[in-house]
Parts: C-alpha cells; structure tokens; sequence
C-alpha cells in the first residue's frame, strides 16, 4: 500500500472517529435531556397523584355529607353514604355504599320505604352543586320519591322545597303524589280529554 494511500485511510478514520465522539457527545446530552424529562414528569405524577387524592377526598366528603344529611332529615334510622374510590383495570372508579351500624349494603339492594329514591336525589343535588362551569339552575323530576313510603313523603316534599329555597334551584316536578303540591308554588294539571286530542293544561291551586 502506498503512502497517499494510508494517508487516505488515516484520514477516514479520524473523520469516523470525530463522527463517533460526536455521538457520544449527543448520546450523553440526550441522557441528561431525558433524565431531566424523567425527574419532571415523576414530580408531576406525585403532584397529579396528590391531587387527584385531595379531589377523591373531597368528592367523597361532599357527595356522601349531602346525600347523608337527605337521608336523615326524611327517614327513621337512615343509613349514611359512604363513597369509596378504587382501582379496577388502571382505572379509578367510584363505589357507592349504604352503611348502617358498620355493616355496608350496596344501594340498589336496599330500597326498603324509597331510601334509593332519597339516594338517588341527593346524589344528582350533589352532581349539579359540584359542576363547574355552573349548570342552570332549573331541574326536572319525574315521579320523584314514588317508591317512598307514603308515612315519609310529607318530609321528602319539605326537604325538597328547603333544598330548592336554600341552593336557588328551580324544580320542575311531575308526579301524580297530592302531598308534592302541597309544597310547590304553581301547580298545573294536565289532561287528555280523548284519543288523537291535544292535552289541555291548566292553572291550579292547591290539588290536597
């Protein structure tokens, strides 16, 4: 092999090696990057953990006090909602217990007197208080309180009306119960004299 020949060789080598040490350079740069990366997003992972705790704790505070409270200002011996968030699959989901004397009953097996119907209303309250933004004030109920026993539904149409005094919410009710009007501000019957005949609707008083 001649001179200019090695000298050629030589050449190609230092350029692959000026080519290497680069990579290095930028392998380690990308390392530090990507360690830097890696402490920033544990840190916004125990920052979104912690929130997300302090929201679980919250919802759970808020969600079981006002269904809890609806439950004991309707009925005798009432049961107290507890809210217990788990994970399932990589998710976290919410489950809904009725708890009385320490011993957990899931809702939809425990509506003896309309406790689900108490439940069920408290729950949708707290839903709407805890919207953000702010939905409308205005709610429409069909048949609330139906499976309620007739000996509470004095007190379910008196916690009602105090919820609708106390958040300024406008409640809509459809119901066939007398004793619901007996708190409402306007009553309008409705009725369908015959068959294919439009509905006539009317301004009442008091239906007891």
């Amino acid at each position: 092999m001649i001179l200019s020949e090695i000298r050629s060789l030589l050449d190609q080598k230092k350029g692959q090696k000026i080519q290497i040490e680069k990579g290095i350079e930028d392998l380690k740069t990308l390392i530090q990057e990507t360690r830097t990366s890696l402490r920033y997003h544990e840190q916004a992972r125990e920052i979104i953990k912690e929130v997300g705790l302090k929201t679980q704790q919250q919802l759970s505070y808020q969600i079981g006090e006002i269904t809890s409270l609806a439950l004991e200002s309707v009925l005798d011996d009432p049961y107290t909602l507890e809210v217990e968030f788990v994970e399932r699959r990589n998710k976290t989901e919410c489950d809904l217990w009725f708890v009385q004397d320490g011993v957990k009953f899931e809702p939809l097996s425990e509506n003896g007197g309309g406790t689900v119907d108490i439940g069920s209303f408290a729950l949708r309250i707290a839903s709407w208080s805890m919207s953000r933004p702010r939905l409308r004030n205005t709610i429409i109920l069909d048949e609330p309180f139906k499976n309620l026993s007739k000996e509470y539904q004095e007190k379910g149409s008196a916690m009602l009306k105090e919820i609708s005094k106390r958040m300024n919410i406008q409640f809509i009710i459809v119901t066939h119960e007398p004793i619901l009007t007996s708190f409402a501000d306007k009553i309008f019957e409705i009725s369908k004299p015959r068959k294919n005949r439009p509905s006539k609707v009317k301004e009442c008083s008091n239906l007891l």
